[in-house]
């Protein structure tokens, strides 16, 4: 999804992959076993989007109360910040299987505490629980697979991470989908996660640790049994051999830099390489965030609602679509990032997010302008007593529309002309007994949006949203990161981008509905498209091309600094060279 990266995998390394799984299966059983966490990582956090639904339904407290509905949402997202930063000890000290194994105990239990859920309170600590397994899991599973892969298909089987993620979330648009006329419906939607991280505990109970940790831990037996059960038996004492090297070679660039947390930071951050590269890394993926993609990811449902369509299965329905298209653009951007480079995926991704955020905003002004109007006739038809109070009291209804009626109380709702939707409506009342009584005249009830001809335009243009970001920004910036800085500090330079990403999906996610209610909808889409042009500026002038570069090249262009141009980074140096080509000419 959008909070994990997807590796870009090339024919040559798919033709070695087959070829290396076929001689030995027993690779991909731990990939796949560890990809659980990927998948759960996906379907937690998009789970949420049509079980808020109903959840908004059951529950008053949560209908009538914007800033319970963000948190319900976020929750997760802060546990998961806090579990990535957990992750990273966990894994160091206790192994990553270990890690894998907690970060299920943490998916089951906030499965059965949100699927139990008396009231609103509980379903924020189940949602505390799996965030803290999805911050776990977004940084243990791709580790322990790495450090488990044979170096010549450790792309494609990290990628298979990823492409899990991304599905996860599909999959959980379809859950939710499957459970809408279920009795239960988020509880069901909510609780069904438990399942996968119990089959995922019980599988990775038989696997063995990563052979890197077992080895850095003086466990060098366990460390070569384990090789010998994913190398070719003429390939296992040089992997051995080189594993060794490596891990002395880690072992003396952390003792260079300092094991306090701290002191690796401050060292970081006064060397200019490493400088230059957290300017780029934390752009990248502040930017990722502030264009407002989990806005759409984790609202998808309600967005679709604000455009006209009142049914909780239909918005859920129009919702696959967007996810849908959010695996379709990773498998775009692992085919082409290679092929066309990060910086340049990048831009291209920002003008086309620019302009599906400028059109949605128009498209929801549009619709907000041209709402139904609100009829005396239609709104006493009900009775006094069932008629919003603020349009009783108001001193020219005349002037109401359907959105007017939404905005002058939460417990207010529109009921649509029995005829046509477009047509004069009634502004009632949100109670259960009066929805009932609208649907039982064949009308629709409305509380998030108002019937729109513009509606059906709304959604494919989320689509193209979706797929404008994420050949791009979706996944580049997890690429830039993983590249750009140099080796000793790639730890503490990933780290402190991935905690950037999370602070500001938790501050994007925490903000939404009340950013809508303030700005209406038009007005969050253009703030979002100018988040978006202030990135793309960021983008362009701190950002450079990574595509192809060793890391001694990058650390080159770093330490020289570089000159922006439309698709590409010209180094100092570089830029020396080619005068001098010109002078001699």
């Amino acid at each position: 999804m959008v909070e994990g990266g997807v590796t870009s995998v090339s024919r040559t390394e798919l033709t070695e992959f087959w070829r290396t799984i076929w001689r030995k299966p027993y690779i991909m059983r731990l990939a796949l076993s560890a990809g659980i966490g990927g998948l759960l990582f996906g379907y937690d956090t998009g789970v949420i989007s049509g079980a808020l639904l109903y959840i908004r339904d059951d529950f008053p407290s949560v209908k009538n109360n914007t800033w319970l509905r963000e948190t319900i949402v976020s929750m997760a997202i802060a546990g998961a910040a806090i579990g990535a930063a957990i992750g990273g000890w966990l894994n160091d000290k206790c192994g990553r299987k270990k890690s894998i194994l907690l970060a299920d105990v943490l998916f089951v239990a906030g499965a059965i505490l949100m699927a139990a859920a008396p009231a609103p309170w509980m379903i924020i600590l189940g949602r505390i629980f799996v965030g803290l397994g999805v911050g776990m899991a977004s940084m243990t599973a791709p580790l322990y697979i790495s450090e488990a892969s044979p170096a010549r298909v450790r792309g494609a089987l990290v990628s298979t991470n990823g492409m899990l993620i991304t599905g996860g979330a599909f999959l959980s648009y379809v859950i939710n989908y499957a459970f809408t006329k279920t009795r239960g419906t988020w509880r069901w939607m909510l609780g069904v996660a438990g399942l996968p991280a119990l089959i995922q505990f019980l599988l990775m109970l038989w696997l063995p640790e990563s052979p890197r940790w077992l080895y850095r831990e003086n466990k060098t037996d366990e460390a070569r049994k384990v090789m010998e059960k994913i190398y070719p038996a003429d390939e296992v004492d040089e992997e051995v051999k080189a594993l060794k090297a490596s891990i002395e070679a880690e072992k003396a660039q952390e003792g260079s830099i300092g094991e306090n947390f701290f002191t690796k930071l401050k060292g970081a951050w006064s060397n200019v390489i490493v400088r230059r590269g957290l300017y780029a890394g934390i752009t990248v993926q502040v930017a990722q965030q502030f264009v407002g993609i989990n806005t759409v990811m984790y609202y998808s449902p309600t967005i679709v609602q604000f455009a006209g369509f009142a049914s909780n299965s239909t918005a859920l329905a129009l919702s696959l679509i967007t996810s849908g298209l959010n695996v379709v653009g990773t498998i775009i951007s692992m085919l082409f990032v290679d092929r066309y480079g990060r910086r340049r995926l990048m831009i291209v991704s920002m003008f086309g997010i620019i302009a599906c955020l400028v059109v949605l905003s128009l498209m929801f002004f549009e619709a907000a302008s041209h709402a139904p109007r609100v009829s005396h006739s239609e709104s006493f038809n009900f009775s006094v007593n069932s008629t919003c109070p603020g349009f009783v009291q108001a001193s020219n209804p005349a002037s109401w529309n359907c959105m007017t009626c939404l905005k002058a109380s939460p417990k207010c709702a529109f009921c649509s002309n029995g005829a046509s939707q477009y047509q004069p409506g009634a502004c009632l009342v949100s109670d259960d007994d009066i929805k009932y009584k609208c649907h039982s005249e064949h009308r629709v009830w409305f509380t998030e949006g108002c019937p729109s001809k513009f509606g059906i335009f709304t959604v494919l243009l989320l689509g193209l949203y979706i797929i404008s970001y994420a050949p791009g920004m979706g996944t580049a910036p997890w690429i830039v990161n993983s590249e750009i800085y140099p080796l000793r500090f790639r730890g503490i330079g990933g780290g402190t981008a991935a905690v950037a990403n999370w602070v500001s999906n938790l501050v994007v996610s925490e903000t939404f509905l009340s950013l809508k209610e303030a700005l209406g909808s038009a007005g969050t889409f253009l703030l979002f498209a100018g988040f978006s042009f202030l990135g793309l500026v960021a983008i362009f002038f701190l950002v450079p091309e990574t595509k192809g570069l060793p890391l001694e090249e990058i650390e080159s262009m770093l330490q020289e600094g570089y000159k922006p141009t439309l698709f590409c980074c010209k180094g100092k140096a570089e830029e020396k060279d080619s005068g001098k080509r010109i002078s001699n000419k």
